[in-house]
């Protein structure tokens, strides 16, 4: 059995493949059973796990990024914090003399102020997002990063939302869609990585890139095919030349399609889907140890 503080991100190389449905229906079948876990929907830019339980508030927390704040009066516009900065969030013209920090751009990484030896930048905090944390199915607990519009990251929402899952249980955490660094900054913090992907030529193409990524990341990884029988035979033949465990098909069925746009889990409205899920971690254990 594994641990406790296991760490299992559900992830994809591309949006709408299924992880989502994945990842509820297994917090789902784990909270039924009675296995303490947390589901940490990391998907900050369009969170909507949630949308598949009945839950209750427990808690909110504002997660907040130092931008800088330059004094013009102390400036003597030498420009060399808009050279220190790698995210061209500081914009500077020497003649006319104008500077002004692009707050959407900063990832509060500091280096102007460095830069700065006339003390004409401080800090102040801006407001990115917030992590809520619910009460679920079971007690068990959903923790939700949301990022608010117009803000250029999610990696400090998906960080805090991740440290407010805690590790004192199992944790499932539904990964942003991609390989950058919002997917790098979840897969990052899990024991094991199960793609999502579907048997299309576009699917194959983004869980190649999903595949390479995680490789030079050490990440022990398996494969769920979601809408299997749609498309064609290449996926498969990729899994096996690769030697990549595939863990699970979930079937193109409208009935699956149906519940999963009217909100509802698959894993309770058919008690075999949720053993299938939960046969899904023993597959994990035999492949992680």
């Amino acid at each position: 059995m594994l641990p406790l503080n296991f760490k299992i991100a559900i992830a994809s190389g591309k949006g709408g493949t299924g992880k989502t449905l994945v990842a509820t229906n297994l917090f789902h079948s784990l909270s039924k059973t009675g296995i303490p876990a947390t589901l940490a929907d990391c998907d900050a830019e369009a969170p909507n796990a949630k949308l598949f339980f009945k839950s209750k508030e427990e808690s909110t927390s504002v997660v907040t990024q130092k931008v800088p704040v330059i004094d013009e009066s102390k400036c003597t516009y030498c420009g060399k914090c808009h050279d220190w900065c790698n995210y061209h969030a500081i914009f500077f013209l020497p003649q006319p003399q104008v500077i002004k920090v692009m707050e959407e751009l900063c990832h509060g990484c500091g280096a102007c102020l460095a830069a700065c030896h006339f003390k004409a930048i401080t800090e102040k905090d801006v407001e990115l997002g917030v992590v809520t944390t619910y009460t679920a199915s079971n007690h068990n607990n959903l923790v939700e990063a949301h990022m608010h519009a117009g803000v250029y990251s999610p990696v400090p929402l998906i960080k805090a939302g991740i440290q407010a899952a805690g590790d004192h249980q199992m944790t499932i955490m539904d990964a942003p869609p991609g390989t950058s660094c919002p997917f790098i900054q979840t897969v990052a913090r899990a024991d094991y990585v199960v793609l999502v992907t579907e048997p299309t030529p576009f699917g194959l193409s983004d869980l190649k890139q999903s595949v390479e990524t995680l490789r030079e990341m050490k990440k022990p990884i398996g494969v769920i095919i979601n809408r299997a029988g749609m498309g064609n035979q290449e996926v498969y033949e990729y899994l096996t030349g690769e030697n990549i465990p595939l863990l699970m098909e979930i079937p193109f069925e409208r009935s699956i399609a149906a519940s999963y746009a009217q909100g509802k889990l698959i894993t309770e409205a058919d008690t075999l889907w949720k053993s299938i899920f939960l046969g899904l971690l023993d597959k994990i254990h035999v492949q992680w140890k």
